[in-house]
């Protein structure tokens, strides 16, 4: 047993060694990471970056506009002339002018568009606040990954001490004449199957390290660790006591982003039917300019240019009414296809509704399993360490075979490491519940 304490010392530190020369990450890291730097997030971004200036457009259209224009025509050949009468001439002329409107009313077309584009913008930000949460949840379930993969890879390196020093044992033994060589030949292909379980654990390993990089953008994998909990210092569980899906449900449905996005959808189609209903208004606006011009005819004496300029000035403004009296039913079917959008955006809010209570039963009644899953592998690591502690016993005074006691270990081995992932699992899972109720992923 010294030797084989020994043999687990090395191993452990030798892999620290290694993590030794990396970054660790937390869990909160990563999540920061990814929200920082996760291209469906700052694609979401531009979005709602977009919306911000559609809303600005809108504000904008109670202003004035302004525009200005510059006119060059020349004519050539038979045309009428001042007295009255045909002739082949050269005609020029010049024009110049500015002009402005402004609406008056529009049918409440405008301030309704400036209410819908603000909807729009809070839906567009509380869908951008949707995404982050997503790829919070996607880190930390990848983050759960690894450490379930490096619990297991620690199995496999504990079951190849423990072979390995019984090779040991059992090679003294065989030369000491104590032990057959088929018992040494069975321990030895035992401990190569050790060694390649531990292969694969690491490479599982490595793979759910690369799928957590991926998720971070991080250019490689090379140089990544995470932080690895002490199982015996994470925090006491609160449990469950008190919480059921509805209660979960019912905190739920007023702070996550998804439902208020919905939500402010649904309010901007009353705002979508108003602007279809502007179309049955009349609407008023405002216009005035300025202009002038210069002219020539070939034949002819010519004022100069600043004097007809000066001469030709003119300025007017004027009011606009336009009245809709019959538009080929477009605007009725504008209506009808408006509340036909709020009808569909109605279902959309309550499907979304009902897409999240099902993914709370399905945490909640996943943490439930979690919770039992402790417990009984509480039971199985304390029955297991009593059987391989026995089973060891007897083998050393030769009373069980090298195959009941590789397979008191490898029970032993197991139920520690599936103790170790129920733990996780069921902190991930409880994690996941507090999530749901508005507070920060962590543990």
């Amino acid at each position: 047993m010294k030797k084989l304490s020994i043999l687990v010392i090395l191993v452990v530190l030798a892999r620290l060694d290694v993590l030794a020369e990396t970054k660790l990450w937390n869990l909160r890291e990563c999540c920061d990471y990814a929200v920082a730097n996760n291209i469906s997030i700052k694609q979401q971004e531009n979005a709602r970056r977009k919306q911000e200036l559609t809303l600005n457009t809108s504000k904008n259209s109670r202003l004035p506009d302004l525009s200005a224009s510059a006119n060059q025509n020349f004519s050539f050949g038979r045309g009428l002339t001042a007295a009255n009468t045909y002739s082949n001439t050269n005609t020029s002329s010049t024009s110049f002018s500015l002009g402005t409107s402004v609406p008056i009313f529009t049918g409440f077309q405008i301030p309704n568009q400036i209410k819908l584009n603000q909807l729009n913008l809070e839906a567009a930000t509380a869908d951008l606040e949707k995404a982050k949460n997503d790829i919070r949840m996607q880190v930390a379930q990848a983050y759960v990954q690894i450490l379930y993969d490096m619990e297991i890879a620690d199995v496999a390196y504990r079951q190849i001490a423990i072979d390995s020093a019984q090779v040991a044992r059992l090679q003294a033994f065989v030369d000491n004449g104590k032990a057959a060589e088929a018992e040494l030949s069975q321990q030895k292909a035992t401990l190569a199957n050790s060694r390649l379980t531990a292969t694969q654990a690491d490479n599982n390993t490595r793979v759910a390290i690369l799928a957590l990089t991926q998720l971070l953008e991080l250019p490689s994998p090379d140089g990544f660790a995470i932080v690895r909990p002490d199982i015996s210092e994470l925090p006491e569980l609160s449990g469950l006591v008190g919480l059921t899906p509805d209660a979960i449900y019912a905190e739920a449905i007023g702070i996550k982003p998804e439902i208020l996005s919905q939500q402010l959808k649904l309010k901007g189609t009353e705002h979508s039917i108003k602007i279809a209903q502007a179309g049955n208004y009349p609407t008023l606006s405002l216009s005035g300019g300025l202009g002038t011009n210069y002219y020539t005819t070939s034949g002819f004496n010519n004022d100069a240019f600043g004097t007809q300029l000066k001469n030709n000035f003119s300025q007017y403004i004027g009011l606009n009414l336009s009245v809709p009296i019959f538009n080929r039913f477009q605007t009725r079917n504008n209506i009808r296809s408006a509340r036909i959008d709020q009808e569909n955006q109605q279902l959309a809010l309550d499907n979304t509704k009902k897409s999240l209570y099902k993914e709370i039963q399905q945490v909640y009644y996943n943490a439930l399993n979690a919770q039992a899953k402790e417990k009984a592998s509480q039971q199985a690591v304390a029955t297991a360490n009593d059987a391989f502690h026995l089973t060891q016993a007897k083998y050393e005074n030769g009373k069980a075979t090298i195959t009941e006691f590789n397979e008191a270990k490898n029970n032993y081995l197991k139920s520690e490491s599936d103790l170790v992932q129920a733990r996780y699992e069921n902190i991930y899972q409880q994690a996941l519940i507090a999530f749901y109720r508005g507070k920060d992923l962590n543990f």
